[in-house]
C-alpha cells in the first residue's frame, strides 16, 4: 500500500478512534480523557504535516493517486468507496489537522470545568473524522455521508449547551437548513449517476466529456451539487443558521468556521467544478458575490464580537464562491486556504476576550451583562497583548492589507473577478459586489478592534480583572498570528524556475468553460493581466475601509450615533439582519406549521374519527352481528342441536339393547308382522 493511502487511513481513522474511546470511557479516564484526543488529533497533524512536505519535495502538479474498493454488490447496481489524494487534498487534511490541533488545545482552559468535558472532545474527534471523510472521498456516495456526518457533529456541537434554549435552538437550525440544501445536493448525485452510471469523480468528468449528461440536465444536476454547498457554507438564502451557531462554544465556532463545516461547501464546489456548466456557474458567481455584499453590510452593525466573525466568515465564503462561479478556482482554494489561518486565530481572539471577560464578571457577581457584546469591552489592549496583535495580524489580513495572506487570496478572486466583467460587461455588479464587501470588511473588522481593545474601557470597574488568557490558548493565537503573513504562501520551491510560490505552481486550474466561453487558460491570463489594477483597487478601497472605521472609533471626528440615524430604515435592516428570521418565521415557518395543523386536523378528526374509527365500528357491529349468527344458530341450533338428537337417539336405542335373547325375537317378529302388513296394502 502506498505511504500516501497508509497515512490517509490514519489520519482518518484516528479521530474516530478518539471519539469511540471517549464517548464509552471519557468520564473514567484521568482527565476524563482529554489527552485521548490530543494525542489522536496531535498524530494526524504529524501524518499531514509529512504528506505536505512530501508534496513541497516532489513539487509535481500533477500528482494523483486512488484506491477504492468496491462498498455494495448488487449485480447491475455497484457503488465502489475510495480515497482520492492530489495537492488539494493534501492542503487540505494539513488545514483541517492544524486547525482542529488549535481548537483542541485551547478548549483544554476555555470548557475547564465543563459539565460534559469529555464528551465535548468525543465530539471534536467526530467532527474532524467527518471533515477529513469529506475530504479524502474520491466519489459523490462518500462524499455524501460524510457530508452528513458533518451535520450531525455540527448539530452536537453547536447545542453542547443544550440546556440553554438558545443553543439548543441554534443547533436545531443549523440542522435543518441544511437539510435543505442537502436535498439538492442529492437529486443531483442521482441526475448524473443515472446518467454516467458512476459516482466517481474521475469517471463523472469523464462522462461529462463524452456527453453522457449535457445541457439542462447537467445544469441542473451542478446545481443541485452546488445546492448542497449553499446550506454547508451559508450563502443567501441559506445563511441564517450560522450566526446562530455562535451559541455553541467558541472554539467550535473557529473549527467550524476555519476548517470543517463551511469549508466543506467550497471544497466541494471546488471538487465539482469541471462539471458546473456556463449557466451554473453564473448563477453561483452572482449567489457567492451578492452573499460577500450581503452579509458585510450586516456585520458593520452587529455588537457581538462572535456575531460580527459570524457574519465576516459569511462573507468571506462567498468570496470563495464568487470565484468559483467566475472560473478562478484556484484563488478559491487559496483563500480557503489563508482565510483558515486567520479567521480561525480571530476566533480564538475573541474566545479569549469572551474568556477574560467573564472570568472578570463572575468575580464581580455580575451574572446580567454580556461577556460577547463589544459596548461592555474597550480599553482591553495593554492588558491582553498577545491577544490584541495576534487578532490586529488577522484583522489585516482579513482586511487586504498589503504583506498578510489575505492580500495575496482576495487580490487573486478580485482580479478573477475583475477581469470577468470586462470580459463580460453585463455582469459588471460582480465586481462592485467584491471591491464593495472588501471595503466594508476593512471597515467592520477595524471598528471589532477598536470597540474591544482601543479607547477607555466601557466598565471601568471591570478592567482591573481583565487579564491575559493562559499559553494554551494564547499558544494557538501566536502560531496563527504568524500564520496570518504571506512569507508562508509565497515561498518558492528550491526550483529556479519556480516565481510564484508552492501554491500557484502546485494547484493547477482545471479544464473547464465558464460564462462567456473562456477557458481555463483565458481565464488565468485574464487575472493575470487584470492583477494590478485590481490590486490597487482592493488596496484602496481597504485603506478607505479602515480610515473611515479609525474617523469613526477613535478619532471621533464622525459620530457612529447620527450617521446610523441618518442611515435610516438601512441601518434598522443591517442590525436586524435584514429581518430574515422574522419574515421566514412569518412566511415560511408559521403557514408551514398552520398547515401541519389543519393536516393534523384532517388526520385526526376526519380521516381517524370517521374513515379509521367509523370502519371499525362497522367491522365491530359485524362481527357483533356474525357473532350472535354463529353463537345463536349455529353453535346453539345446528351444531349443538345435531349434538343433542344423537344424544337422544342413543340414549333411545340404547334401551333396546337389553341383552336378552326372548327380546330381540320379539322385535324380530313384530318387525316381520309390520313388513307383512305394509305389503296388504
Amino acid at each position: 500500500m502506498d505511504m500516501h493511502i497508509q497515512y490517509s487511513l490514519f489520519i482518518l481513522f484516528l479521530p474516530l478512534l478518539a471519539f469511540l474511546i471517549q464517548i464509552f470511557f471519557g468520564k473514567r479516564l484521568p482527565r476524563q480523557g482529554d489527552w485521548v484526543s490530543i494525542s489522536a488529533i496531535f498524530t494526524t497533524l504529524f501524518f499531514a504535516l509529512i504528506m505536505f512536505i512530501s508534496m513541497l519535495t516532489n513539487y509535481n502538479p500533477d500528482f494523483k493517486q486512488e484506491a477504492s474498493f468496491v462498498w455494495l454488490d448488487m449485480g447491475e447496481f455497484q457503488i465502489r468507496l475510495g480515497f482520492l489524494i492530489d495537492n488539494i487534498t493534501i492542503i487540505m487534511l494539513l488545514i483541517v489537522a492544524l486547525i482542529s490541533t488549535c481548537t483542541h488545545i485551547f478548549s483544554i482552559k476555555y470548557l475547564e470545568d465543563d459539565i460534559r468535558y469529555s464528551r465535548y472532545f468525543a465530539y471534536l474527534g467526530l467532527f474532524t473524522f467527518s471533515m477529513n471523510g469529506i475530504v479524502l472521498a474520491n466519489n459523490l456516495m462518500s462524499m455524501y455521508m460524510f457530508w452528513e456526518l458533518v451535520g450531525v457533529s455540527s448539530y452536537l456541537l453547536i447545542g453542547h449547551w443544550f440546556e440553554k434554549k438558545s443553543a439548543a435552538n441554534a443547533s436545531k437550525k443549523a440542522f435543518l437548513t441544511n437539510r435543505v440544501g442537502d436535498i439538492g445536493f442529492f437529486i443531483g448525485i442521482m441526475l448524473i449517476y443515472n446518467a454516467v452510471g458512476s459516482f466517481a469523480f474521475s469517471d463523472v468528468f469523464s462522462g461529462v466529456s463524452s456527453g453522457l449528461i449535457a445541457g439542462t440536465t447537467l445544469t441542473i444536476a451542478g446545481l443541485g451539487l452546488f445546492m448542497g454547498a449553499m446550506g454547508k457554507s451559508s450563502q443567501f438564502p441559506l445563511h441564517i443558521w450560522l450566526p446562530d451557531a455562535m451559541e455553541g462554544p467558541t472554539p467550535v465556532s473557529a473549527l467550524m468556521h476555519a476548517a470543517t463545516m463551511v469549508a466543506a461547501g467550497v471544497y466541494l464546489s471546488v471538487r465539482i467544478f469541471p462539471i458546473l456548466t456556463p449557466d451554473a456557474l453564473l448563477l453561483v458567481a452572482y449567489v457567492g458575490g451578492f452573499t460577500a455584499f450581503f452579509a458585510a453590510s450586516i456585520a458593520i452593525t452587529q455588537s457581538d464580537i462572535k456575531k460580527v466573525l459570524a457574519y465576516s466568515t459569511v462573507s468571506q465564503l462567498g468570496y470563495m464562491i464568487l470565484a468559483v462561479g467566475t472560473g478562478v478556482y484556484t484563488a478559491a482554494f487559496f483563500h480557503l486556504l489563508t482565510h483558515a489561518m486567520f479567521k480561525a486565530n480571530l476566533f480564538y481572539g475573541s474566545g479569549s476576550v469572551i474568556h477574560s471577560m467573564h472570568h472578570a464578571l463572575h468575580k464581580k457577581h455580575d451574572h446580567h451583562t454580556d461577556p460577547q457584546d463589544m459596548n461592555n469591552m474597550g480599553g482591553f489592549k495593554d492588558k491582553m497583548p498577545i491577544t490584541y496583535w495576534s487578532m490586529l495580524l488577522s484583522t489585516m489580513a482579513i482586511a487586504g492589507v498589503p504583506i498578510f495572506s489575505g492580500f495575496l487570496s482576495k487580490d487573486a478572486i478580485l482580479a478573477g473577478t475583475l477581469s470577468f466583467a470586462q470580459h463580460n460587461p453585463q455582469h459588471f455588479l460582480l465586481a462592485i459586489f467584491g471591491f464593495g464587501a472588501a471595503a466594508i470588511t476593512a471597515f467592520y473588522m477595524f471598528r471589532m478592534m477598536f470597540l474591544t481593545f482601543h479607547g477607555n474601557p466601557k466598565i471601568p470597574d471591570l478592567i482591573d480583572d481583565i487579564h491575559e488568557s493562559p499559553k494554551e490558548m494564547t499558544g494557538p493565537l501566536i502560531l496563527l498570528g504568524g500564520l496570518s503573513f504571506f512569507i508562508w504562501y509565497t515561498l518558492p520551491n528550491y526550483n529556479p524556475f519556480s516565481t510564484y510560490g508552492w501554491f500557484t505552481d502546485l494547484v493547477k486550474p482545471m479544464n473547464a468553460v465558464v460564462p462567456g466561453n473562456m477557458t481555463a487558460e483565458e481565464i488565468e491570463a485574464g487575472a493575470h493581466h487584470a492583477h494590478y489594477l485590481a490590486m490597487y483597487v482592493s488596496i484602496g478601497v481597504a485603506a478607505f475601509g479602515i480610515f473611515l472605521s479609525w474617523l469613526f472609533y477613535i478619532k471621533k471626528g464622525l459620530s457612529a450615533e447620527v450617521w446610523a440615524k441618518r442611515w435610516g430604515f438601512l441601518y434598522d435592516w443591517s442590525i436586524n439582519k435584514y429581518y430574515f428570521d422574522e419574515n421566514y418565521d412569518k412566511y415560511i415557518y408559521q403557514p408551514t406549521l398552520r398547515l401541519a395543523e389543519k393536516i393534523a386536523w384532517i388526520d385526526w378528526e376526519l380521516y381517524d374519527k370517521y374513515f379509521i374509527n367509523g370502519f371499525g365500528r362497522l367491522i365491530n357491529w359485524v362481527s357483533k352481528i356474525s357473532g350472535k349468527i354463529d353463537y345463536d344458530f349455529i353453535d346453539q341450533i345446528i351444531v349443538d342441536g345435531t349434538g343433542k338428537a344423537a344424544s337422544l337417539f342413543g340414549r333411545t336405542f340404547k334401551k333396546i339393547q337389553t341383552g336378552k335373547l326372548q327380546n330381540y325375537v320379539l322385535y324380530v317378529t313384530a318387525g316381520v308382522i309390520i313388513l307383512m302388513v305394509i305389503q296388504s296394502f
